[in-house]
């Protein structure tokens, strides 16, 4: 099967958790699946900006991108963020490659058009997934980390849930799992929601039940759902380990998101 694993927040700054996950991930590929990860990094982003002095800005969970804060995410989303997940993933015997979603041009970007604008941030406009088939094809773990190339030759900050549906749409995953900080969605009365229909998504968002960074995670579930995704799960980090019985047992943990 084809898993795309989507890693954020304390799963990437906890090393407790970062271990966990990579265990699970080589766990998975030593069943004979495909993994590739897709990664934010925007807690470990906003330290690195505040130590240079730099205030971050969010717009419906979206982060104001100028070339300065553009820059500094290209250093730590590529860099150090990248590296620490494919030094977990090697200490696990697992085989990994680091790329940003402009290597290869597997992602390309444009500019997400928004009111007000967010500067260097992007949307999907293309995918190639021949280097992740490639890398695959060598029982090793595609790690990428969610910046894009646009066609202007600019780099693109992209949010990691948006580039983590066009990678489970472009290699025909047939599960992507949202590895969070938080134990599910929540409904109305604060309890985790087992299942979640995406006609449900618009009435929460009105009742502002859902909001900020829940918003975009959601769209992107709509988004791999309706392009062929067979399951959506958004799991915590905590969880992890149960990555492997994801698609194989009954997993209560987190919320499963369906079409209907």
């Amino acid at each position: 099967m084809r898993f795309v694993v989507k890693l954020g927040g304390a799963g990437l700054e906890n090393p407790k958790l970062l271990h966990a996950t990579g265990k699970a991930i080589a766990e998975l590929v030593a069943d004979g699946n495909k993994v590739a990860v897709v990664h934010g990094g925007g807690v470990q982003l906003t330290k690195t900006l505040a130590q240079l002095g730099k205030k971050s800005e969010f717009i419906s969970g979206l982060r104001v991108t100028d070339a300065e804060t553009r820059d500094a995410a290209l250093m730590v989303l590529a860099g150090r963020v990248n590296k620490s997940l494919v030094a977990s993933l090697a200490t696990h015997g697992q085989a990994a490659v680091g790329l940003s979603g402009g290597d290869g041009h597997v992602f390309r970007a444009r500019k997400k058009k928004t009111n007000p604008d967010l500067g260097f941030v992007g949307e999907i406009a293309a995918t190639d997934p021949r280097w992740i088939e490639a890398i695959w094809t060598m029982h090793a773990v595609p790690v990428i980390s969610s910046i894009a190339l646009g066609f202007d030759g600019e780099y693109y900050n992209i949010n990691a849930d948006e580039m983590a549906a066009a990678c489970a749409i472009a290699t025909k995953a047939d599960a992507l799992v949202f590895l969070t900080d938080v134990p599910g969605v929540k409904g109305a009365d604060g309890t985790v929601m087992r299942w979640l229909s995406l006609p449900q998504i618009p009435l929460l968002e009105k009742q502002q039940v859902i909001s900020g960074g829940m918003l975009p995670k959601l769209n992107a579930c709509r988004e791999a759902l309706t392009h062929g995704v067979k399951r959506v799960r958004i799991l915590p980090a905590e969880s992890a380990a149960l990555l492997p019985d994801i698609c194989s047992t009954r997993v209560n943990d987190g919320t499963e998101v369906m079409v209907a």
